[in-house]
């Protein structure tokens, strides 16, 4: 997709306060550094629209982007932030549920998945769960570039393997890299074909 415009509209820490509109929306939401903010950057075209960071939980809040006026894309604090203390990441794991469960415009979760480690349960628990309540997700395999194909392959089959102990039918699942824009276009298609015709 050609992105013309893509804005940050700002952050806020709970759902409610977030400005309402029927514009499809699309979350990011991962394990932290698992690269959602260098992701949402590649998709769009904007080196410095998410801020990017090496340290671990550097996403502290919901921050929206409205692209092209038509969308909106969410980047989403990340779960499992060993650096950050109990009492914040209660504050997160409430923020990202009031946010999948309520907010009513969101068209589809994207789930990032750091290619390079096995399975972690972490992950497998919160897709389960997105599953569980009928959340509309897409899991999106991240740092593609850094393994060589055999390792890719293997890495992808091992969580395939791992939810299909839970799923029937798995959901999408794309591989990308945000250093190559491997992914770009089958991810921006995966978009077009959730909005509405």
């Amino acid at each position: 997709m050609d992105i013309k415009t893509a804005d940050y509209i700002g952050s806020w820490q709970k759902n409610a306060d977030m400005p309402h509109t029927e514009l499809p929306e699309f979350g990011f939401i991962g394990r932290s550094n698992v690269g959602k903010s260098s992701l949402i950057n590649m998709l769009t075209d904007r080196k410095g629209l998410a801020k990017t960071s090496s340290t671990p939980g550097k996403t502290q809040s919901i921050n929206l982007f409205l692209l092209n006026k038509q969308i909106q894309f969410v980047d989403l604090p990340g779960y499992g932030y060993a650096k950050v203390s109990k009492d914040k990441r209660e504050i997160f794991g409430k923020m990202i549920k009031h946010y999948l469960h309520d907010r009513v415009n969101l068209y589809c979760l994207f789930v990032l998945i750091d290619l390079r480690i096995k399975p972690q349960q972490i992950d497998l628990d919160f897709i389960n769960e997105c599953g569980e309540n009928d959340i509309p997700i897409a899991l999106i395999g991240t740092k593609a570039d850094k393994l060589k194909p055999a390792e890719l392959e293997a890495n992808k089959a091992a969580i395939d393997a791992a939810l299909m102990k839970v799923w029937n039918e798995l959901p999408p699942f794309f591989i990308s890299s945000a250093e190559t824009k491997v992914g770009r276009n089958e991810i921006w298609n995966c978009i077009k074909d959730t909005l509405p015709k």
